[in-house]
């Protein structure tokens, strides 16, 4: 019951803090959430969450590593594999060793060996805190991809060398040839096994296909399950690396799909629905975790008399120093070797503003406090660790370190990089909706045939409505269009209130079904509604929603009596004749107007949910809809490449197509999904 009733309480701190960092954006919502942990260790004196490092890995590290490998741009990747490998493991060994002997020189009471380990579980970086950096200020994408390629790999490459590090002082004994051959070992095994199980899953799920299981939620669970056994096979069976693992896994997921196309779009769909939930949830119960484990891990150390809080705090700042200015000069050193020496077409000439942008993003995070939270409470002969509460105090202090750092700087640094970057020339998001929006409408027809020609007007109506619904940025073209859409939606309110009136008429002249008029007038206070709260102010979506509604209510009563059906019928007419009394209206009206063609383009509408409405009910059936939605999923592949071809054009950044690709997911999940509304 305590443990439920703990994760309840870091769900709850996990939706509050997004709702701060919602109205406070320049703090990081992982410093939020930070802070929650500590409040929820101070406050509430019993709540603890204790967690193995290998458990730790296994919940959160391998799902969050399997998916940055799933989205993690392949080309960027081996364009810079020079330099992530550079950093995640020449750069991760040189942190450990020099940042070791710093410790080990300023506070000689931790022994070499320890001050190893601690170098060593400080250097893995933590890209989720960038992340969120990253979504307010503009950081260059090319040292975001060096970020989160490297963060593939050191996780991996720093536990290593925690490990040895702590086994060194708890046995006594170190072999550098051994540690160099089970790293070895465990990198390439991790790899050659994270490629044969990713294959694998696949093939798994090839065969239930074959076999006719293709139900969308058991493939669905199924990937969602992939990272967590392929770590637990990788780690249990054959001690290699479950974090690479489950990277590499995660790529060859993603060639594979890109290649076949095996997966099918509503599979799609629900799988990226079901890991943004799970990332939510990982991403921010990690740093509330780190939050809560922060004063357990500091109030020993605070308490000690040998140490004053002024005194361990310099520790703390002087380590984060160190830590990030070799990170500093590898970076910079790193840039000038490729540029001068190595000579590749994208190596730049060394910049101190690169090289500082660089180690700035090297936050420390939830990696970091896992592991030395794991470092044992005594050694061989029964004697304790070596200062292991001030170990814990100062990892903790970096991490906080750097994130302070990177919250306060980074900002600073990256004012002015829309100036210097080509980024300048890169496309208005919203101006690239609407572009994704416009290659869709003239695939639609290309498709169309007398067939489904009126399917295909219908579609193209509904992404006309989103075009227009996609405003672009406001200046002097802006607001001729927020004119125009005011206009329109004032003609549309006025032909709204003819229909009203007709239909009343009716109602008080020969009366009308009591059923049959509640239907009308829903349809109409909708409608109202919607046009006056200027949602979605096209006329086609709203009538033609109408009309749908109505044949389907029709469709449910075809086996009723003769008298409830002529009723319907009856309604069917009436609906039709105040859908001409409005457009009547209309056209007298225009002859009064200086722009008619406003007024034009809504009797267009009319004269197109009349001539739908006219079509008889059995043309309007479950097939024709199933013919749209194929219409509408055959578009929406188009629409991808052309989001890949903006990308590789370099007219978007891939935070940019990140955004597109979830803007067309979110109107496939809506089509899927039409038949529960």
């Amino acid at each position: 019951m305590d443990l439920l009733m703990t994760v309840l309480l870091l769900l709850v701190s996990l939706l509050i803090s997004n709702i701060i960092s919602h109205y406070i954006p320049f703090i990081p919502t992982a410093l939020i959430q930070i802070a929650f942990g500590i409040i929820i260790a101070l406050v509430f004196r019993d709540v603890s969450f204790e967690i193995e490092t290998e458990w730790f890995l296994l919940l959160f590290v391998a799902p969050l590593l399997y998916n940055e490998g799933r989205h993690f741009p392949r080309e960027e990747l081996w364009k810079m594999r020079s330099s992530i490998f550079g950093n995640a493991i020449i750069l991760v060994l040189l942190t450990a060793i020099g940042g070791g002997y710093f410790i080990h020189w300023m506070i000689p009471e931790i022994p070499l060996a320890a001050a190893f380990a601690l170098a060593a579980i400080l250097s893995p970086t933590d890209p989720v805190a960038v992340n969120g950096i990253a979504k307010r200020i503009h950081i260059p994408e090319k040292v975001l991809n060096l970020v989160r390629g490297e963060s593939l790999i050191n996780d991996a490459s720093g536990l290593v060398a925690f490990n040895y590090a702590v086994a060194a002082v708890v046995t006594g004994y170190f072999s550098l040839q051994k540690a160099i051959f089970d790293f070895t070992y465990m990198f390439l095994a991790g790899a050659l096994l994270g490629l044969i199980l990713g294959l694998l899953v696949t093939w798994i799920r090839f065969i239930l296909r074959k076999q006719g299981i293709n139900d969308v939620t058991f493939h669905s669970l199924l990937q969602i399950l992939a990272p967590f056994v392929i770590f637990i096979i990788t780690e249990e069976f054959l001690h290699a690396s479950g974090v690479i693992a489950v990277v590499v896994a995660g790529i060859v997921l993603s060639l594979v799909k890109e290649r076949t196309g095996t997966i099918i779009a509503e599979e799609r769909v629900l799988t990226e629905n079901i890991w943004s939930i799970v990332l939510f949830i990982l991403n921010g119960i990690v740093f509330l975790l780190l939050g809560l484990n922060i004063p357990s891990s500091m109030i020993e150390t605070v308490a000690n008399p040998n140490y004053g809080n002024w005194l361990i705090i310099g520790y703390v700042i002087a380590i984060g120093f160190i830590i990030l200015g070799i990170r500093f000069i590898w970076s910079y050193f790193s840039s000038y070797y490729q540029y001068r020496f190595a000579k590749t077409k994208e190596a730049e000439a060394p910049n101190f503003k690169t090289s500082l942008l660089i180690s700035l993003t090297g936050v420390r995070g939830a990696v970091t406090m896992a592991g030395v939270l794991s470092i044992p409470y005594l050694v061989v002969g029964g004697g304790k660790f070596p200062e292991r509460s001030l170990i814990l105090f100062m990892a903790a202090g970096v991490i906080l370190f750097t994130l302070i750092v990177a919250t306060v700087f980074l900002p600073l640094l990256s004012r002015g990089e829309s100036g210097e970057e080509p980024t300048l020339n890169k496309m208005d998001l919203k101006e690239a909706k609407r572009r994704i929006l416009l290659t869709a409408i003239k695939k639609i027809k290309l498709e169309m045939d007398k067939d489904n020609e009126h399917i295909a007007y219908e579609l193209i109506d509904e992404y006309k409505i989103m075009f227009h619904q996609i405003k672009p940025e406001q200046n002097t073209i802006g607001n001729n269009t927020n004119n125009y859409q005011q206009k329109i939606t004032e003609i549309r309110l006025m032909a709204l209130k003819t229909e009203r009136k007709y239909i009343h008429n009716v109602m008080e002249k020969s009366g009308m079904d009591e059923a049959v008029y509640e239907t009308f007038e829903k349809s109409l206070d909708l409608r109202e509604e919607a046009l006056s709260n200027n949602i979605r102010s096209g006329a086609m979506y709203l009538i033609g929603k109408v009309i749908r509604g109505w044949r389907r209510f029709s469709s449910q009563y075809q086996k009723d009596n003769e008298t409830r059906l002529a009723k319907l019928k009856l309604g069917r007419v009436i609906h039709l004749r105040a859908l001409k009394a409005a457009l009547e209206n209309l056209e007298e009206y225009a002859k009064e107007q200086e722009r008619a063609d406003i007024v034009y383009a809504v009797i267009l509408d009319y004269k197109r949910a009349i001539d739908r409405l006219k079509r008889p009910t059995a043309n309007y059936n479950e097939k024709n809809e199933e013919k749209k939605e194929e219409l509408r999923l055959k578009v929406m592949d188009i629409e991808r490449s052309e989001i890949h071809g903006m990308y590789e054009a370099g007219e978007i950044s891939r935070e940019q197509s990140k955004e597109l690709r979830r803007f067309i997911n979110y109107i496939e999940s809506v089509t899927l999904h039409k038949q529960l509304e």
